[in-house]
């Protein structure tokens, strides 16, 4: 039997119960880490942050793992994969290091600030034959799974139409947030990477014609290229097959509640959708809907914040090996260059 021109490395064995390394653990970072604690699909090995009191709480959930206040040291340490949960200027750099030395990665959203350094990443994901992830989480929220099949199998018709919105009352409470260069935008960077992700998701990835957007700071809106971090965003993205998605993004909205999350979806058969409860950050219901007809198809409670993450460790436990669909995290960032016009 001929060798497979397209293998770079060997086939590897499959990884059992993989060695984590997590580097950065504020509250996303220990969240995550709780998921993989909760489930021991993994052993958590090796702690990086350089912030005292994020290591000391993190340790209560791995009492066993290394801790060190330098990034660098979890590159070098005898793990499998890297779960970077550190500000997003360092998320290209940090993960493409961690790749190099033959690590799987799995990384917070975004991936990176713009286009051409997710590509980079992939790119070396792609050289290093190293599983890449990244946290898409309302992909894994429960019943979203379903709608996407039915979708597929054409139970909604053709899907025409998108109205994506998620508006925070609150805003990011960390400084870094609000800085561009650090940050990469504002709340289209934050929330509106998944209402972006979602629709190409949601559509298997169809190919955009056009975007247009509108970016706001303060009630009063940005010029283009957008140079200041935007705390109200407004989008419209086009796709060749006819079908167009608006999402509508912020921070700090006077909107009576937390949060205002609605995903939906509207086919020539039928609609769904994903809503949040309450003003709700965590709990949701996905609904399909006929005409006046309404069918709940998933509800809460619902512990789904750490199941991208838990997906990511079942496939590195199958081989750790670069996965072709980690070109979605490029084409997701090209569309926010798009919505920021840079």
């Amino acid at each position: 039997m001929s060798a497979d021109p397209t293998r770079t490395t060997p086939p590897e064995a499959p990884i059992r119960r993989p060695r984590l390394g997590f580097l950065g653990v504020g509250w996303i970072g220990r969240n995550r880490m709780a998921a993989v604690a909760d489930q021991g699909c993994a052993e958590i090995v090796a702690i990086a942050d350089p912030t005292a009191e994020a290591l000391r709480e993190a340790k209560r959930l791995a009492p066993g793992a290394m801790l060190s206040d330098r990034p660098e040291s979890l590159f070098d340490s005898s793990v499998d994969g890297i779960v970077i949960a550190t500000p997003s200027a360092a998320h290209a750099r940090q993960a493409t290091a961690a790749l190099e030395r033959g690590l799987a990665v799995f990384c917070q959203k975004p991936l990176a600030r713009t286009g051409q350094e997710a590509q980079g990443v992939v790119v070396a994901a792609r050289r290093a034959d190293r599983l890449l992830g990244v946290d898409l989480s309302y992909r894994h929220v429960r019943g979203m799974a379903e709608i996407r099949e039915a979708v597929r199998r054409g139970e909604l018709g053709e899907i025409y139409a998108m109205d994506l919105t998620f508006h925070n009352a609150y805003g990011p409470d960390k400084p870094w947030f609000y800085d561009m260069a650090q940050a990469g935008g504002g709340c289209v960077m934050d929330l509106g990477i998944h209402l972006v992700d979602l629709a190409l998701w949601m559509l298997d990835f169809p190919a955009i014609e056009t975007v247009s957007s509108r970016l706001y700071a303060g009630g009063k809106c940005l010029a283009k290229p957008v140079e200041q971090v935007e705390d109200y965003a407004v989008a419209e993205i086009g796709f060749r097959t006819g079908a167009v998605a608006r999402i509508a993004c912020s921070w700090r909205l006077s909107a009576g509640r937390d949060a205002v999350i609605d995903f939906s979806f509207y086919g020539t058969r039928g609609a769904a959708s994903l809503r949040n409860v309450d003003g709700s950050f965590h709990d949701f219901v996905v609904e399909r809907y006929n005409g006046r007809q309404r069918e709940i198809v998933a509800g809460y409670p619902d512990a789904w914040g750490g199941r991208a993450l838990i997906h990511w460790v079942r496939q590195l436990r199958e081989s750790g090996r670069f996965a072709p669909e980690a070109r979605q995290f490029v084409e997701v960032a090209e569309t926010l260059d798009r919505i920021y016009q840079r």
